[in-house]
């Protein structure tokens, strides 16, 4: 006959060999002590472990990228922009050239065609008019200044030389005519000009004369100085008289207001002692606090009274406690005696029950000892390892 296998053998076979590899699974995970007490799955550790370096990896290498495409762009950036700043430079440059070639300054909308050099005498200057700085014409300007100055100085010399002729010619006819024949004679003698002599003489006299004139004049101003000063100082002094008088009047005014304010002060009824003054005008009831001047006898009385009564009260309350802390020392005491007694008493039961309980322990020690012999004599056969081996073989 043939062994036709069966679906449903085949089905249980497949069963049994699952059935048991689980089972050896389950064996390798109990029967390993370090996996049993670490509890971890190190080959999921180590996979994730790897996952993860892997994945920092392609981010270093993408970074990496990233960053080599950004330098090349900056290089990229930096090369572009200095050829634009090279083009600005020499466009700058033809447009200069241009200008100068072929835009003069003589060629402009305002050249003057009536003074062609004009504008071409301006090349170099670059301010405008009217600044400070550099003036084209100043060497021109500064030549007629020095002729106009030599002019005026030309016409001041020949006024000055007029007025003194003119001044020679008045002195000469003056003294002429009061001269007589031996002035005349002498001075024809001794080869000396009688005119010029009288003029000295004659200028030196006014000078003299408007000498003494001014000292007169200075002598009078200062007499009157002095004069405007004294009054002045006199004046000074009265006012300043006058001023010491009206202080102290006033001085003495204000002491004897003061005077007569502290008279009515202590006088009135605001320093007084009436208690008549405390009640207000609405009734016996109120009071007026800025008169009040304390409570009436009675009051003081009633005050005392009521203190009293509260110091009485209070000692009678502190006696009250003094007496009941008595009573709960007294019971603290009696409590404390009670339970050092019971303390006693459970120590020597404890003592009792401690040599019961070792005599006890003597009986079985002696009673095991006993058993130890007589184990020792009937149980020969000693279990090897061979016999554990058996035990422990499933995890179930």
């Amino acid at each position: 006959m043939y062994n036709a296998e069966l679906l449903s053998d085949r089905i249980a076979a497949a069963s049994l060999e699952r059935r048991r590899n689980r089972e050896m699974q389950r064996q390798d995970r109990i029967f390993n002590a370090k996996v049993r007490t670490i509890g971890i799955d190190k080959e999921a550790l180590d996979s994730q472990v790897n996952e993860r370096k892997k994945k920092e990896q392609a981010e270093a290498e993408s970074l990496k990228a990233y960053a080599a495409d950004a330098v090349r762009n900056d290089k990229a950036a930096c090369l572009l922009d200095q050829c634009q700043l090279k083009d600005e430079r020499l466009l700058q440059g033809a447009i200069e050239d241009f200008r100068l070639n072929f835009q003069p300054r003589w060629s402009r909308r305002e050249y003057d065609l009536s003074n062609p050099d004009k504008i071409r005498g301006q090349e170099k200057i670059q301010m405008l008019p009217g600044l400070v700085g550099e003036d084209p014409d100043s060497q021109g300007r500064l030549k007629k200044q020095q002729e106009q100055l030599r002019e005026w100085s030309f016409q001041q010399q020949h006024e000055l030389a007029t007025a003194r002729h003119q001044q020679r010619q008045e002195g000469r006819l003056q003294p002429v005519l009061m001269l007589d024949t031996d002035t005349l004679t002498a001075s024809s003698q001794n080869n000396i000009c009688p005119c010029l002599t009288l003029a000295e003489q004659q200028y030196d006299q006014d000078r003299v004369d408007l000498d003494n004139k001014a000292l007169q004049l200075q002598t009078i101003e200062e007499e009157r100085r002095r004069t405007v000063a004294l009054a002045t100082k006199n004046f000074n002094l009265t006012k300043a008289a006058e001023n010491a008088e009206k202080r102290w009047k006033e001085w003495q005014q204000q002491e004897e207001d003061n005077r007569t304010d502290i008279l009515n002060q202590l006088q009135g009824e605001l320093l007084s002692e009436s208690q008549e003054q405390g009640i207000s005008v609405l009734g016996l009831p109120r009071l007026s606090p800025n008169s009040y001047k304390g409570l009436a006898d009675e009051q003081l009385q009633h005050i005392i009274n009521c203190q009293q009564q509260q110091i009485d009260e209070k000692r009678r309350i502190q006696a009250e406690q003094q007496q009941e802390e008595l009573q709960q020392d007294r019971f603290r005491v009696a409590s404390a005696r009670t339970a050092l007694l019971m303390e006693r008493q459970q120590a020597r039961i404890n003592k009792q029950l401690r040599r019961t309980q070792d005599n006890t322990n003597a009986q079985l020690a002696e009673a095991h000892h006993e058993q130890t012999k007589y184990l020792e004599k009937v149980y020969t056969n000693i279990p090897d390892d061979s016999y554990f081996s058996q035990f422990n073989t499933s995890s179930r």
